[in-house]
């Protein structure tokens, strides 16, 4: 069973970064796992599972497609929301508050980290569009790949993003469904503190 004191720190991202440690050593794949959740501006949500990353300063940041569904919302509506669930230690991390996009530099800097198979990938899709046949698909990852034997560009569309929390609650499993649900809410440079029912 989790503990309150668990969560004494008054920093919540040094708290985080804390628990992705933990996360890291007991859950068996992608522990930087999130729902992102985003929505149109007239309300309509969606969600859909991203890999957060650490790019710098910034914590929690993400790689798409600009033209994708999510890409498209995050331009109409830069706020989202994202939630890690680490179900070995039995934890969440909600987290809310706006979005921006990283620098050119960080992205083509990590675009070009990727596997070349994952670079391919990224310039290929249209992503969230109509798809006729998996074949479709793989004859334009042939087709590139002929035409770019060496280096791969990276795809003006793919870019970067990353979420400044404005809130970041951290929850853990309780006995009788008594949980420990922390909330820590930005206010300027400093974070205030509160316990939550559960």
């Amino acid at each position: 069973m989790s503990s309150s004191h668990d969560i004494d720190s008054a920093d919540p991202l040094e708290l985080f970064d804390s628990w992705l440690k933990q996360a890291q050593e007991s859950e068996p794949n992608d522990p930087n796992a999130a729902a992102l959740a985003t929505s149109t501006p007239d309300g309509v949500p969606s969600v859909r599972i991203v890999l957060a990353k650490r790019i710098g300063e910034h914590r929690f940041c993400f790689f798409t497609n600009a033209e994708s569904r999510k890409g498209i919302e995050l331009a109409e509506n830069p706020r989202a929301a994202l939630c890690f669930h680490w179900k070995i230690l039995r934890r969440q991390v909600r987290l809310e508050g706006k979005l921006s996009e990283l620098e050119v530099n960080d992205v083509d800097e990590y675009f070009n980290s990727r596997s070349r198979a994952s670079q391919i990938g990224a310039a290929v899709s249209d992503q969230s569009r109509i798809l006729g046949s998996r074949e479709e698909l793989e004859e334009r990852v042939r087709e590139f790949s002929e035409q770019h034997p060496g280096e791969i560009p990276r795809p003006g569309f793919w870019r970067g993003f990353y979420l400044r929390a404005e809130r970041i609650e951290f929850w853990l499993d309780g006995v009788n469904r008594l949980h420990d649900r922390f909330l820590f809410t930005r206010d300027g440079d400093r974070w205030q503190k509160a316990r939550l029912y559960p």
